[in-house]
């Protein structure tokens, strides 16, 4: 409803090109309306008013199994209505003709509703993400229901993940050059992944600390704030300037960075953040979601579950990016890794 009411601009995605047994033949960009930073404050600023500990966080668990169910539906029609035309642009990875692995990857690379509304892009930033603010929310009333205070612990792990949150979706038109919007399908994986595991799982510290506060030494807490610092600044900038190189090489902020040209007329940055290392905004990310469980101390590992699984997310991915960018590229991409021989930190991985 927000996505339709508020208004928002029209921009145009990456150029896409239809696979071989595609019947649409001429490459094409897709529109969106983007209106994310503004939903986001609409909805921030009613939650701000409303008891969300009464229902978010008392029916966690049954909410929990609910989306999943939700998301299982989801994709079993996304499936079916892939099917209702040979002109629809499958994903390449999800057109295999093994149903159950089509299902899970996605078989329609952009399944939409009319000629804007894209579910891939909405589901990305928008249901799942302002989730997990209001999940969070919910934590930190129950706290101060519970405790008739609200720590140092729960107001960081709601600051810095809400500055996440929002930083994605005032950055919204970045995420049309991801690899989730330009290469995979919109199935089970990505449509779990959006919906559920992010709000459900991504929201254990701050749930964690309604009961279980640390009460960390104001020294302790600065601390972790320097590191989410350093790691926001990691991410925010490498991502800023890569978007803005994709997006124009002749801008002004990127015009003076030195790339390597590729046979197939694309440029890899060599310099600045991406001269470092190739997933130097990898490790941007993984700073700051680890300063989100430092602040609930080291009595249990439960918090830590989202360290654990995203370092073994960001190493698969950038596997995954690997192998895919070495099929694209082809012998360009091993001269590039010779330019830029560090995956994480520079000098040392």
């Amino acid at each position: 409803l927000l996505w339709k009411i508020l208004p928002g601009p029209l921009v145009e995605g990456v150029l896409i090109s239809p696979p071989p047994e595609t019947k649409k033949e001429e490459p094409f960009r897709l529109k969106y309306k983007l209106n994310g930073h503004l939903t986001f404050w609409v909805v921030m600023i009613t939650a701000a008013f409303l008891p969300l500990n009464e229902y978010l966080y008392q029916y966690w668990e049954s909410l929990a199994v609910v989306d999943i169910v939700l998301c299982l539906v989801a994709s079993t029609v996304l499936y079916l209505y892939s099917f209702r035309s040979p002109s629809v642009v499958c994903a390449k990875g999800g057109n295999t003709g093994n149903v159950v692995y089509d299902w899970f990857m996605g078989r329609e690379l952009n399944p939409r509703t009319g000629s804007l509304f894209d579910w891939k892009v909405f589901c990305e930033l928008r249901p799942g993400l302002m989730g997990w603010m209001l999940l969070n929310y919910s934590c930190l009333q129950q706290q101060y229901l519970v405790r008739g205070s609200i720590s140092g612990s729960m107001i960081l792990v709601n600051l810095f993940q809400g500055i996440y949150v929002w930083d994605s979706l005032y950055q919204e038109r970045a995420i049309l050059t991801t690899m989730d919007v330009t290469t995979d399908g919109f199935g089970f994986m990505l449509c779990f992944g959006d919906l559920a595991w992010v709000p459900f799982t991504y929201s254990v510290p701050a749930r964690y600390l309604v009961h279980n506060d640390p009460n960390l030494s104001y020294w302790s807490l600065a601390t972790i704030v320097v590191l989410h610092i350093i790691g926001y600044t990691i991410f925010r900038l490498s991502n800023g300037q890569k978007d803005a190189f994709r997006r124009n090489p002749n801008d002004p902020r990127v015009a003076h960075l030195q790339y390597m040209e590729t046979q197939r007329g694309t440029r890899l940055l060599t310099s600045g953040w991406w001269g470092m290392a190739r997933k130097i905004n990898y490790t941007g990310d993984y700073l700051m979601g680890l300063t989100w469980c430092l602040v609930c101390g080291m009595e249990s590992l439960v918090p830590y579950f989202y360290a654990i699984y995203f370092a073994i997310l960001l190493i698969h991915r950038s596997l995954r990016d690997d192998e895919a960018c070495q099929a694209k590229y082809g012998s360009d991409w091993d001269q590039y890794k010779q330019l830029v021989p560090y995956k994480f930190i520079p000098g040392i991985v």
